[in-house]
C-alpha cells in the first residue's frame, strides 16, 4: 500500500525559510512523478511544484522561491520554501503517481496517492 507522509510545516514569519518533506518509498522505488499542492483558506486547492522525468516544473507565484527535489535513495520528495509570503499560507500537501509526468502536471486527476496535509503559517 503507497502511502505518502508529510512533514516540515510551521510557522514563520515573512521572508523565511521553510523544507517540506513526504516520504514515499514505496511510490518513489519506479518510475514515478511528484507533486506539491497547497489549499489556502477560502481559495481552491492549486498545484505549487511538480517532479518528473527529470524536470521540475513551477507555478509562477512560487518560481524562484521554491525548489522541489527528493534524495538520491528515492525514498523523500522535499520543497525547499524561501523568501516565503503571508500570501504561502495554506494546508500543503503532497501528491504522486506511478509512471510519466503528464502534460498537465497540476491536474489533481492525474494522482492517485495523496498525502494528509502539513500546514504552513506565514505571519508578516
Amino acid at each position: 500500500q503507497v502511502q505518502l507522509v508529510e512533514s516540515g510545516g510551521g510557522s514563520v514569519q515573512a521572508g523565511g525559510s521553510l523544507i517540506l518533506s513526504c516520504a514515499a518509498q514505496r511510490l518513489m522505488a519506479s518510475p514515478h512523478y511528484m507533486a506539491w499542492f497547497r489549499r489556502a483558506p477560502g481559495k481552491e486547492r492549486e498545484g505549487v511544484a511538480a517532479l518528473g522525468d527529470g524536470k521540475a516544473k513551477y507555478a509562477d507565484s512560487v518560481k524562484g522561491r521554491f525548489t522541489i527535489s527528493e534524495d538520491t535513495a528515492k525514498t523523500t520528495l522535499f520543497l525547499q520554501m524561501n523568501s516565503l509570503e503571508p500570501e504561502d499560507t495554506a494546508t500543503y500537501y503532497c501528491a504522486g503517481d506511478r509512471g510519466w509526468l503528464p502534460a498537465f502536471f497540476f491536474g489533481e486527476d492525474n494522482y492517485n496517492y495523496w498525502g494528509q496535509g502539513t500546514q504552513v503559517t506565514v505571519s508578516s
